[in-house]
């Protein structure tokens, strides 16, 4: 698993995830992306779980993207829509966290596209640890969104064994 956050404050729209790949308990990567920009650099999204199911994923989103013309909310729905429909599809193991400057959505493969509260989403084994956090800074500091998301991201990866402290951290 892996722990990927997104945070919008002030304007500012803030992704970041961890490095860490394991395979069944062992460490086999520390560097790498699970965070992309998609459609001309004005979204974000992040995966957890399966990073060939995540990545397959983030090519039907930005195909999806395309499609619609940079419409996240229309590209999301119809992504969600057939990954609950499509039999190959359901099958994937993964989240996807997506943002832009307006929205940010949680899809999954049971078909659920969720649009949080407040301008907080985590995903991955650590992320109930970063939201948590995220929330907490969110609510009684001034921190910039990107302060928050690496703070949160510190946390998480001093709590979950399967979050290490290699960040990736991109913004709108």
């Amino acid at each position: 698993m892996t722990t990927v956050l997104v945070v919008r404050r002030n304007g500012r729209t803030v992704m970041g995830g961890d490095g860490q790949v394991t395979l069944g308990s062992s460490v086999v990567k520390h560097g790498a992306r699970k965070i992309r920009r998609l459609y001309h650099d004005s979204v974000l999204v992040g995966f957890a779980g399966s990073a060939a199911d995540g990545l397959a994923l983030m090519e039907r989103l930005e195909s999806k993207l395309e499609e619609f013309r940079g419409s996240l909310v229309r590209a999301c729905v119809e992504l969600a829509k057939e990954w609950r429909t499509d039999r190959y599809l359901r099958r994937l193991e993964a989240f996807l966290l997506v943002a832009d400057r307006e929205h940010i959505f949680l899809l999954s493969g049971g078909g659920d596209l969720l649009e949080p509260d407040e301008p907080i989403m985590a995903i991955g084994s650590g992320g109930d640890v970063a939201r948590a956090s995220a929330m907490a800074l969110y609510r009684h500091t001034s921190l910039s969104a990107e302060e928050i998301v690496l703070e949160s991201l510190k946390i998480a990866s001093q709590v979950c064994i399967y979050t290490n402290d290699r960040f990736v951290i991109e913004s709108l």
